[in-house]
């Protein structure tokens, strides 16, 4: 199958590069990069040296249509959206790691992103979450690849909402995320001097994107209104996500109990690993691969249920998750190309 990466510079499209690349049935024909166009991808990205034979372009959603099959979109939220809606409109299906779709109301997506540059698609895509949306996803020609940050909130989180166990007002979360998360751009805060050494909280009260994603996929998830309260960090190191989320137990719920609902949950789940009793996760666990970690805790004393997760926010927060819905809308084994270690040490 004939595929583009749109935006392959950035790190999501070069981890969707390095993903596609090991992929059988994934022929990558088209890479693009506005900034790098005219220049071979073993040349902009010693690391796919020989491994690569195609020059990178200028987005071209017309040219790119006739001459694949299908597309990854690894642009940032706003470019994203007429891209996309331009392959689309031209029957190219499309796996895309932007939040453009993501939002199902769009007076929420715009509140939170800004205006829309296609807002015929919203609402349209097929949330990018295999383990909660297989099915959708199964043929669909848009999947809306669920963001880092919500991937390691819902995936431990979202069970316990299903089976009614925790109040749905006053959840807590605290997220501490690897500096790849905040793409690949200049910014003083990100230069080595400054991070090194350093974690700090950042976007606190409510002001990050992510908690109307969060929020409206728990909603979906409870069957009622879901309230988060959000803080995000940022560690001194490039990949992954460690997640931490309070709940209230509706009933008492031991440590054991909890446990037990995410292995039930996941017991089928290829990429979702319920830690054994006592253990929790850690980023050297997961980094370079599409797998999160989760475990269930319990604080009787204060009646709290914590819910821990790890995740690689490149892969399974992004562009592994991009190629599981890919395989789902095209008809592949959801594992195929993915089965990918982590990176030990």
């Amino acid at each position: 199958m004939r595929v583009a990466v749109i935006g392959a510079s950035g790190y999501v499209g070069l981890e969707l590069l390095r993903a596609t690349l090991r992929h059988p049935d994934f022929e990558v024909v088209v890479a693009t990069s506005q900034q790098r166009a005219g220049q071979p991808v073993g040349e902009a990205f010693p690391s796919l040296r020989g491994q690569l034979d195609v020059v990178l372009e200028a987005v071209d959603a017309s040219s790119i249509a006739h001459r694949v099959d299908f597309a990854f979109a690894a642009l940032p939220h706003a470019a994203s959206a007429p891209t996309v809606a331009a392959l689309r409109e031209r029957g190219v299906p499309v796996s895309d790691t932007s939040a453009d779709y993501r939002l199902h109301d769009l007076a929420v997506s715009e509140a939170t992103y800004g205006p829309h540059k296609a807002p015929e698609l919203v609402g349209k895509a097929v949330y990018g979450m295999p383990e909660f949306y297989r099915e959708p996803l199964r043929g669909a020609g848009l999947a809306a690849v669920a963001g880092c940050y919500p991937t390691s909130v819902l995936l431990p989180l979202v069970p316990f909402l299903r089976a009614g166990l925790v109040e749905t007002q006053g959840l807590v979360i605290d997220s501490k995320s690897g500096v790849s998360g905040a793409g690949r751009k200049l910014d003083e805060g990100f230069l080595f001097s400054e991070l090194d050494g350093n974690c700090m909280a950042y976007k606190v009260g409510n002001e990050h994107r992510h908690v109307p994603e969060i929020e409206q996929e728990a909603t979906t998830a409870a069957g009622e209104g879901v309230t988060v309260t959000f803080t995000p960090h940022l560690l001194p190191t490039i990949r992954g996500i460690v997640t931490s989320v309070y709940a209230r137990p509706r009933a008492s719920l031991s440590a054991a109990d909890a446990r037990e609902i995410l292995l039930d949950a996941y017991a089928d789940e290829p990429f979702v690993r319920v830690l054994p009793e006592g253990e929790t996760p850690a980023l050297a666990s997961v980094r370079g691969s599409n797998f999160c970690d989760v475990a269930a805790f319990a604080d009787e004393r204060t009646n709290t249920l914590i819910l821990l997760s790890a995740l690689d926010n490149l892969v399974k927060g992004a562009a592994g998750q991009a190629v599981q819905c890919a395989n789902l809308m095209c008809g592949f084994p959801e594992e195929r190309g993915l089965l990918e270690l982590p990176i030990v040490p």
